[in-house]
C-alpha cells in the first residue's frame, strides 16, 4: 500500500459535501442564483480536486495507492482508511464528472427549492466518492447506506406523480438487501479478529459454507443495486418519477455501487462461493441481457425504456466479472464507465424535450430532427453508444466481455452477442420514432433548438463517449494491474 501525504481522497469525498451544506446555508428561495452558483463553483472544484488522482495513480503498482489512515472508533478498532486501486480509481473521477452536469440540467428546470435540489447531489456525489474509496467495512458501509438518503429525498420531493410509490420502493429494496450485508460485515469482523480491515479479510481462510453465506447476504445488497433480474422492479419506476437529475446520478453512479461491491468484497473474500456459484451469477446476467432487452422494446416511455436498458447493459457487467478471465472483468469495469457517460447522456437528453413538451411518450414524438437539428445529433450518436457501434465507448466494454466470453464458453458468448442486437433494436428504433420521419404534431414543430447550455452539456459527453471509444487506453491500463492481481487472487482457495 502506497501511503499519501497529502490527502487526496478526503479532499474528493469531503470538499462537494462542504460545498452542498454551504449551499444549504447561503441558498434562499428568494433568491435562487446563489444556490445554483455555488453549486456550479462546488461541483467543477470538487471535480478538479479528482484530477490529480489520474495525474499521479501508477499504473504497475501493486495493491492500493492514495492511502490514508485514521483511528475512528478505536474501542471497536474501526478506522478511517481510504484508499484507491485500478478498480475503483475512474470510479471516483466519473461520480465528480457527473455532477457538474446535474448542477446545468437542473440551471432553469429547478424552480422551487433550489439551494436544497443542489445540495443533496453535492453531498450525494461526496459520499459515492466515499464507496469508492473505503478501506473499512464499516466505512464502506456509512458511506454505502448514506448515500440512500439524498437519493431518497430527491425522488420524494422532486420527482414525478408517483414519487412517493417510488422513492419508497427504491428505499425499501435497496436497504432491506444491505441489512444481510451488515451481518456479514459483523461475522468477518469477529472471524478476522475484530478487525474491520477489507484488505484482511481478503487473505481471511474461510470454509466453504460461511463462504457461501456470506456470498449470498453481499448478493442480496449489491445484486439489488445493480440492479440484478429479477430484484429490479424498483429502478424503472424509481427512473420515471426521480427529476433528470436523479435519473442520471442513478443511471451513471448509483448502479456501479453495487457492481463494484461484487469486485471489492464478494470476489476477493469469498473466492471459492465465487466459483461454487457462477453459473447462478451468469444465468442471472444472461435472462437480465437478453429477457430485459426485450422488455426494453415494448417500452412507450422514453425513460422506462432507457432504465431497462441499464439493466441489460449492468447484466454485462455482472456476466464479465463472474467469467474470470482478464478479457471480461476488464470489460466490465469498462462498462460500467462507458455506461457512467452514454446512460447520463440519454436521460439528459430525455430531459430536454421533456422540459420542452412535458411528455416522455414515445408515441407524442417524431420528425423532431425538423426543428431541433443540432439535439438530434447528439441524441443519434448517444443512441448508437448505448447500441454499442464501434468507435464509440459503448462498443468496447461489451466487445471485451463478449471475447472473454467466449473464452469462459463459447455458447455464453454467443447469448451474450444476441444481446448487441437488441440493444441495436430498441435504441435504433426509440431514435426512429423520435428523430425521424415527418413532424408529428403542432408541439414538435414549436420546438427550439439546445440553448447554449444545453449544448455545452451534450457536446462535453459526446467527447467522452467518442474520446473513450477511439482510445481506452487511459482507462484499460489502469486496471490492467489490479484486475490480474485480482484474479490471481480469487484463484486461490481460502478453505481451511
Amino acid at each position: 500500500m502506497m501511503q499519501s501525504t497529502f490527502p487526496i481522497l478526503s479532499l474528493s469525498i469531503w470538499l462537494p459535501i462542504a460545498f452542498g451544506v454551504l449551499v444549504l446555508v447561503v441558498g434562499r428561495d428568494d433568491n435562487p442564483s446563489i444556490a445554483r452558483i455555488v453549486s456550479l463553483i462546488g461541483s467543477i472544484v470538487s471535480f478538479i480536486a479528482t484530477l490529480p488522482l489520474i495525474q499521479k495513480f501508477d499504473n504497475a503498482a501493486h495493491g492500493m495507492q492514495f492511502v490514508e489512515t485514521h483511528k475512528w472508533i478505536e474501542i471497536f478498532n474501526i478506522n478511517y482508511t481510504l484508499g484507491v486501486d485500478g478498480l475503483s480509481l475512474w470510479f471516483v473521477v466519473l461520480t465528480a464528472f457527473i455532477t457538474i452536469f446535474v448542477v446545468i440540467a437542473a440551471w432553469e428546470v429547478i424552480e422551487k427549492r433550489v439551494a436544497q435540489y443542489m445540495g443533496a447531489f453535492l453531498i450525494l456525489s461526496g459520499l459515492m466518492i466515499g464507496v469508492f474509496c473505503a478501506l473499512d467495512g464499516l466505512l464502506f458501509y456509512v458511506f454505502f447506506e448514506s448515500t440512500l438518503i439524498p437519493m431518497f429525498i430527491i425522488i420524494g420531493v422532486w420527482g414525478g406523480p408517483n414519487r412517493v410509490y417510488a422513492s419508497i420502493k427504491f428505499f425499501l429494496y435497496t436497504f432491506l438487501g444491505s441489512l444481510l450485508m451488515l451481518v456479514a460485515l459483523l461475522y468477518l469482523y469477529f472471524q478476522s479478529g475484530h478487525s474491520f480491515d477489507i484488505l484482511a479479510w481478503h487473505v481471511l481462510p474461510l470454509p466453504l459454507n460461511a463462504q457461501i453465506l456470506i456470498f449470498l447476504a453481499f448478493f442480496m445488497a449489491f445484486a439489488v443495486k445493480v440492479p440484478m433480474w429479477p430484484v429490479h422492479t424498483w429502478l424503472p419506476d424509481a427512473h420515471v418519477e426521480a427529476p433528470t437529475g436523479g435519473s442520471v446520478v442513478l443511471a451513471a453512479i448509483m448502479l456501479k455501487l453495487g457492481a463494484y461491491g461484487f469486485l471489492r468484497f464478494s470476489l476477493p473474500i469469498t473466492p471459492d462461493a465465487s466459483h461454487y456459484l457462477s453459473g447462478f451469477i451468469i444465468t442471472l446476467s444472461l435472462i437480465a441481457v437478453i429477457y430485459i432487452g426485450l422488455v426494453a422494446l415494448v417500452q412507450t416511455d422514453m425513460k422506462k425504456l432507457v432504465a431497462y436498458s441499464s439493466i441489460a447493459h449492468m447484466g454485462f457487467v455482472t456476466l464479465g466479472f463472474f467469467m474470470f478471465n482478464d478479457m471480461a472483468v476488464q470489460g466490465g469495469i469498462v462498462q460500467m464507465i462507458s455506461h457512467g457517460f452514454v446512460s447520463g447522456a440519454m436521460f439528459l437528453c430525455i430531459g430536454v424535450l421533456y422540459d420542452r413538451m412535458h411528455s416522455r411518450q414515445i408515441a407524442d414524438y417524431g420528425g423532431v430532427v425538423n426543428t431541433m437539428p443540432k439535439f438530434a445529433a447528439f441524441f443519434i450518436l448517444f443512441s448508437m453508444g448505448n447500441a454499442g457501434l464501434p468507435a464509440t465507448s459503448g462498443f468496447i466494454g461489451e466487445f471485451m466481455v463478449i471475447l472473454g466470453a467466449v473464452q469462459f464458453n463459447f455458447w455464453i458468448g454467443l447469448l451474450a452477442a444476441t444481446a448487441l442486437i437488441l440493444g441495436a433494436a430498441y435504441s435504433l428504433w426509440l431514435a426512429k420514432r423520435v428523430i425521424f420521419g415527418e413532424i408529428a404534431n403542432k408541439h414538435v414543430a414549436e420546438l427550439t433548438d439546445l440553448s447554449k447550455r444545453e449544448f455545452l452539456m451534450l457536446a462535453l459527453l459526446a467527447i467522452a463517449v467518442l474520446g473513450m471509444g477511439l482510445y481506452p487506453a487511459p482507462f484499460t491500463d489502469a486496471m490492467q494491474t489490479s484486475v490480474t492481481d485480482l484474479l490471481k487472487h480469487v484463484a486461490i482457495s481460502k478453505i481451511n
